[in-house]
């Protein structure tokens, strides 16, 4: 048995280094892992270095995550010994495919011809967004100079909103309304507002309704100010709190970055509006860590929870599971994926949830994971439980 996997995982190997791996996919998943159906294996390289990008499909969300060859193969190693029952692998040259049934495992190779692999540069040079940058918004917001060229300390910056337009555009441009109204909660300087604005409009010809909501009356204002010298009828700031702002018509509610609680209050707004699509990029996560660590979590955990990085990554990851969960209990599909690198900042995951209209359905298993997450993690209540009357 043993061996069966290494020939498989041999032949991944000397694709992945060879260049000709086209795709990877496992499925028949039998472990212990809630909803977990299959997962998608490619190749990319990120500034630089190769990597098993990983797609983990679950019942209602995917989750990516990218790992060096060392790391991805030992996982590898252990899925197709104990997990999964079946392994697809594709490249330039063959086709191998994987079955174990019991302790017997069969591997079946077929040649193929003229396959081509896909691009694996996942910093390749491609049509930004935002293609002109000769525009009074981006020199307002401080990413260009007079002269209309992205100043040198603001290219990070300029990668990262024309990624976050990327990953935006197409969930907005998804909403059925003819006119999407959407309300970026805790907008900051808006720099997602005027660039989404500016793409909807001027590019993707999808007019849009955006309003910024933030608490400092001066961004509010410059805001406004660089709108109305922008030309961006639709586009406009209100002050206000997240709980107090009347999200009422909103077909989106997004919040970059809002802290702690300030996230939930944004889910919270767009479940009570019943937008189309929710999307939240959490930051910080002091609500549950604090009870974490004054509950009692399982004895099981504890090597996990005594170091304070390794609490504070999994208050993080537990936090935002549990508001996946509290979405699709009021009817949303969801997903969770990184959406801008790590090198722009730690706090970059996204949780992206549309309405399917499934309120109600499975919704007894849902509660269960969501009382068997909070008494394995010593939680008592997470905030957005009292926002949904739960």
């Amino acid at each position: 048995m043993t061996d069966r996997i290494e020939e498989f995982l041999s032949a991944v190997k000397s694709a992945f280094a060879g260049n000709s791996l086209v795709k990877l996919k496992l499925a028949g998943y039998h472990g212990g892992e809630a909803d977990l159906k299959s997962i998608d294996v490619k190749k990319i390289v990120a500034k630089g270095v190769e990597k098993f990008s990983f797609t983990f499909h679950y019942k209602t969300r995917d989750i990516i995550k990218n790992q060096i060859q060392a790391e991805a193969l030992g996982n590898l190693r252990i899925a197709l010994k104990d997990e999964f029952r079946s392994a697809q692998l594709a490249t330039t040259e063959f086709d191998l495919s994987f079955e174990r049934n019991g302790d017997k495992i069969r591997l079946k190779r077929s040649e193929v011809a003229g396959r081509e692999a896909p691009s694996t540069d996942h910093n390749r040079a491609k049509n930004r967004p935002l293609s002109e940058t000769n525009k009074p918004y981006l020199h307002a917001l401080g990413i260009t100079g007079k002269d209309g060229v992205v100043r040198n300390d603001a290219q990070d910056k300029f990668r990262q909103i024309n990624k976050m337009v990327e990953i935006f555009a197409p969930l907005i441009q998804a909403i059925k309304a003819e006119k999407p109204r959407i309300v970026d909660m805790g907008a900051g300087k808006g720099y997602l507002d005027f660039a989404l604005y500016d793409y909807l409009a001027n590019v993707a010809n999808r007019p849009a309704e955006i309003v910024g909501v933030e608490m400092r009356d001066k961004l509010v204002e410059d805001g406004n100010a660089t709108a109305a010298q922008s030309g961006f009828d639709g586009l406009s700031f209100q002050p206000g709190t997240i709980l107090d702002h009347d999200a009422t018509g909103a077909d989106a509610v997004i919040a970059l970055h809002a802290c702690d609680t300030a996230t939930d209050d944004a889910i919270y707004k767009g479940i009570a509006v019943g937008a189309s699509l929710i999307a939240v990029a959490p930051c910080c996560h002091k609500q549950i860590r604090r009870q974490m660590e004054a509950g009692k979590p399982e004895d099981a955990l504890s090597n996990l929870l005594r170091h304070g990085i390794f609490m504070e990554r999994q208050a993080e990851m537990v936090t935002d599971a549990l508001r996946a969960l509290y979405l699709e209990l009021n009817g949303y599909r969801t997903k969770v994926f990184e959406f801008v690198s790590d090198a722009h900042t730690p706090k970059n995951n996204l949780i992206v949830a549309e309405k399917d209209g499934r309120v109600g359905r499975d919704r007894d298993a849902i509660l269960k994971q969501i009382s068997d997450t909070k008494a394995m993690f010593g939680i008592e209540r997470h905030y957005l439980e009292g926002l949904l009357g739960l």
